[in-house]
């Protein structure tokens, strides 16, 4: 049996100590948002009485219902195209072009090399062209491209460790690659793509710039977006930001911890760079 030492206690004392640290934010985030202009201040900005309102009134005013509709579309449609594509890239990568695998894989891996923002003006005028500013197509593409590379990586380590039994008993009954892919290998991949899919679904519905350089002013703006609306030039009415801002991430911290213990499965199931 464990015995309860001393230095366990210290170690738990410690832990205590680094999760208050970390929890003050959020208390300042509650106090800020539930803040009463005539109320009573007290521990942490906190007043009395609480108000409310203000998470009401910035629900209301910055039109949060349609613009987390808009997030979860985008983020659903790029994070599913993004494992679809990535995974298919990446097993097409380790299994199947032996020759050309690595130059190919390397060359996707090159999309790290590169920052985004020197593909900022042509992507937009491109998109210009096309008729698709304000559309959010545009910011799925832009997701969509950006994440590749790091979800090739991911799926392409995985893959390289994965035993091919399962693939060629599925051979020997007569399954065609891409058949057998989806049906015995994808469903072997599920930690993997647990990580993937929660990595990159928390950058999308997170990202602000991207959908602020193509939705900004039309009827598809998405929740940061919609955070934004109490920002002016010269003020910015931090309570009601603050409440926007919580019930704008409500969503995605649900699915957050909903499926977090998929990226405790795949970072424990022996990823190699």
């Amino acid at each position: 049996m464990n015995r309860y030492t001393t230095r366990t206690l210290a170690l738990e004392v410690v832990l205590v100590a680094v999760a208050v640290i970390f929890m003050i934010p959020m208390f300042v985030l509650l106090a800020v948002a539930l803040r009463d202009p005539n109320g009573t201040e007290g521990f942490l900005g906190f007043t009395w009485p609480l108000n409310l309102g203000n998470l009401a009134t910035a629900w209301n005013e910055s039109a949060m219902g349609p613009s987390i509709v808009n997030s979860a579309v985008i983020t659903t449609v790029s994070v599913a195209l993004i494992i679809g594509l990535s995974a298919t890239a990446a097993y097409t990568l380790t299994r199947r072009l032996q020759r050309l695998s690595r130059g190919l894989f390397y060359l996707f891996l090159a999309g790290f090399l590169f920052p985004g923002q020197l593909a900022m003006l042509p992507l937009y005028l491109s998109f210009a062209s096309l008729g698709l500013v304000g559309n959010p197509l545009a910011v799925i593409l832009i997701n969509v491209g950006g994440f590749l590379p790091f979800a090739i990586f991911l799926y392409s380590a995985f893959l390289r460790d994965l035993p091919r039994d399962y693939e060629e008993a599925a051979t020997l009954d007569g399954a065609r690659s891409l058949r057998m892919f989806w049906s015995v290998v994808f469903p072997l991949l599920r930690p993997v793509t647990g990580t993937i899919g929660i990595l990159t679904a928390l950058s999308v519905w997170n990202d602000f710039f991207t959908p602020l350089l193509y939705l900004a002013g039309s009827s598809s703006q998405t929740a940061p977006l919609s955070v934004y609306t109490f920002v002016s030039v010269y003020s910015a009415n931090w309570p009601l930001v603050f409440s926007a801002l919580i019930t704008s991430v409500i969503p995605i911290l649900i699915a957050y911890f909903l499926m977090q213990r998929f990226i405790m499965q795949g970072f424990a199931s022996g990823l190699k760079g």
